[in-house]
């Protein structure tokens, strides 16, 4: 096993409607890419993982336990483990990428898609 990969090889998992992702996982975390839909929104859940993350594209409006902001790139967050979060996404979509630690072992039975072609910002 290679410990090398790219965004194009890799199958997008469909985590919530309008929302899919890239992974490669590690021991300890998992790293992700996540394209998401114009107007999506992924209802406020909580899960036992750290996660960090970084707004490479588009615009979002976050909110971690209670504390709202609207998001533009360059935004970055940690969420603590088990504490309830949720997203709307802008009129444009966005791209993030966040890591998860410990890796989730959640995300398993999710609808999986042929990887595509990644633009990168």
């Amino acid at each position: 096993m290679s410990a090398f990969s790219h965004l194009d090889e890799l199958e997008r998992i469909q985590i919530w409607p309008g929302l899919t992702a890239r992974e490669v996982t590690g021991a300890e975390a998992m790293l992700t890419y996540i394209e998401l839909d114009a107007g999506a929104v992924v209802p406020e859940h909580q899960h036992p993982h750290e996660q960090t993350g970084i707004l490479l594209r588009g615009s979002v409006t976050f909110t971690i336990g209670g504390e709202t902001q609207e998001l533009t790139p360059g935004a970055m967050w940690v969420i603590p483990g088990d504490t309830p979060h949720d997203v709307a996404v802008g009129p444009d979509g966005a791209v993030i990428v966040e890591l998860f630690a410990p890796a989730r072992d959640d995300w398993g039975g999710h609808e999986r898609l042929p990887a595509t072609r990644v633009t990168l910002p």
